[in-house]
């Protein structure tokens, strides 16, 4: 269980890598690529951390988790593919990562309530 917990945390990063690599792509000029490349990666910390982290302030119960994490994960995905379409294969592999990795779900160590 322990590689499928280091796994779901290399997918919840790559899915902010693909975010900030897709948000540069997307831009016109380079103050809208450098908002887009900080904002967007930042928005999606911020919704994770809100309802879906295992300290989160307001977890939200599954379904409605998972929900949020089908919509970050793809959201990180299409933004990859649409700002730079050759690096599409990373935001599939983050993806995939993430699906792997989805027994995991649920039994993330909460600090205070877990013991090590």
């Amino acid at each position: 269980m322990a590689a499928l917990l280091v796994l779901r945390f290399l997918a919840e990063l790559a899915m902010l890598g693909c975010l900030a690599y897709g948000g540069w792509g997307l831009g016109d000029d380079v103050l809208v690529s450098l908002a887009l490349a900080v904002g967007l990666p930042l928005a999606a910390a911020l919704v994770w951390g809100r309802w879906v982290a295992p300290r989160a302030s307001h977890r939200l119960a599954d379904p409605r988790r998972m929900g949020v994490e089908v919509v970050l994960f793809t959201a990180a995905v299409l933004v990859l593919v649409t700002g730079d379409p050759d690096a599409s294969w990373f935001g599939v592999a983050t993806w995939a990562a993430w699906l792997l990795s989805a027994p995991a779900r649920g039994r993330e160590p909460v600090p205070g309530r877990d013991r090590a």
